[in-house]
């Protein structure tokens, strides 16, 4: 197991809530940060530090993207036409982990991370083994049929702890998934308030 992937919930203790709504959150038990000063009472935070709150938020739900990475995004982002924000939020579902939990091939964004990486996604009918990996609408995406019995995956698409949006086509009998349009921040099922124009100012300062 990955660092990231066993530190996943700390992130969800630093953040004060349940970025992913998964049962099993600590912060439903304990809404106060990790380590010995976790439960220290917090002033108001200063406007450099909302915009880093809603930055660390925005990147650890992705499976806690490096910052090298993440900064990418952001460059893209204000290239494009549109608002920056939602440029933004659409780079991020177009990464192909993101694509495979969405699809819900896997339970959590950080095994989706692993799944690609060891090779079980096919992208058009090739082998993609790359997490950052950005899809086009249109583009057919199917766990590869020898790793579609894996406990993994079997138990992830009976979940009911989350659905498929509808920006995407899955068939769960084939184990395929097709992103039919980029979403809006406003479409994506996150489980708490993610805030991208936060996260632009943050990078504008």
């Amino acid at each position: 197991m990955t660092k990231r992937s066993e530190a996943k919930y700390k992130i969800d203790r630093r953040m004060g809530q349940n970025i992913w709504g998964r049962p099993k959150s600590p912060v439903n038990k304990r809404e106060y940060g990790p380590g010995q000063h976790g439960q220290r009472r917090k002033g108001k935070l200063s406007d450099f530090g909302t915009q880093l709150k809603a930055k660390q938020k925005l990147k650890g739900y992705y499976g806690n993207i490096s910052e090298k990475q993440f900064r990418k995004y952001y460059a893209e982002a204000i290239r494009m036409k549109g608002d920056s924000g939602d440029n933004m939020i659409g780079l991020l579902e177009r990464r192909l982990d993101a694509v495979v939990y969405r699809a819900k091939f896997v339970p959590t964004v950080f095994a989706a991370r692993q799944f690609v990486n060891h090779g079980h996604v096919k992208v058009n009918g090739r082998r993609v083994n790359i997490a950052s990996y950005l899809v086009k609408p249109g583009d057919v995406i199917e766990v590869k049929e020898a790793s579609r019995q894996l406990v993994t995956v079997l138990e992830s698409v009976a979940l009911a702890e989350r659905d498929v949006p509808d920006y995407y086509e899955v068939d769960h009998s084939k184990m395929t998934a097709k992103m039919t349009r980029i979403p809006l921040p406003s479409e994506v099922p996150y489980a708490v308030l993610m805030e991208p124009n936060l996260v632009i100012e943050f990078y504008s300062r």
